[in-house]
């Protein structure tokens, strides 16, 4: 195990908190055990030891990534995303790269851990100039698992006037009928956060597709208009 990875392990497991991990772990409705560390002291904890993950060899960063996903507490998994986010600059233009790390996305999967690490793969295509944004969109599309379809179609969240418009209606499209919560949900927030960009190009698309669309994500979508 890496050293930084045993100074995370060591820091979380001296600060944990059981009382605040039971109630922390019942809103997550008890899919994942926790530390009982707050999001604000995560990070703090282990702010030396992420200026450290600088200087870390990038088989080294996945080494690290991977051992803190494979801990059981929530926390750590938190960790590793974050230790992504603050190195996902440093991740070549090639779909090699960047692969090992989209195959976490099913990894302990729920709402949380694949919302977070959207963020980190987004920041990634557009640091590159959106370049690798047609391969990270077939490959999850390709997927037939929610989470990957979820990260599709948020992918371009807070992208504002640079949304790739195509992509996103492929997106949406692919999944519309879908009744998945999780999915609809996704298209939704898509949508909505789209809409504070162009509001009149949203309720134009919800109202040729709201046959396919089910409730929600026409209700999710339009919550502010």
């Amino acid at each position: 195990m890496h050293l930084l990875t045993k100074e995370i392990i060591a820091i979380y497991t001296a600060n944990q908190d059981p009382v605040r991990a039971v109630g922390m772990a019942a809103y997550m409705k008890n899919h994942f055990s926790f530390l009982g560390i707050s999001a604000k002291d995560r990070r703090t904890l282990i702010k030396e030891q992420m200026k450290a993950s600088k200087n870390l060899e990038l088989a080294e960063l996945f080494q690290v990534f991977e051992a803190l996903y494979q801990q059981e507490a929530r926390e750590y998994h938190y960790a590793a995303i974050d230790l992504l986010e603050r190195n996902i600059k440093r991740i070549p233009n090639d779909m090699t790269a960047i692969l090992p790390y989209l195959a976490f996305i099913q990894e302990k999967a729920w709402w949380d851990s694949v919302d977070a690490l959207r963020k980190p793969i987004s920041l990634w295509v557009k640091h590159h100039q959106k370049s690798p944004l047609a391969e990270v969109m077939n490959w999850l599309m390709a997927s037939e698992n929610m989470w990957d379809r979820r990260v599709a179609i948020t992918l371009q969240l807070q992208w504002k006037e640079e949304t790739d418009l195509d992509w996103l209606s492929k997106t949406i499209v692919q999944n519309e009928e879908n009744p998945t919560f999780f999915i609809q949900k996704g298209i939704g927030w898509a949508l909505r956060e789209y809409a504070k960009t162009d509001a009149t190009w949203v309720i134009n698309f919800v109202a040729a597709h709201q046959a396919k669309l089910t409730p929600l994500a026409v209700k999710e979508a339009l919550k502010h208009q």
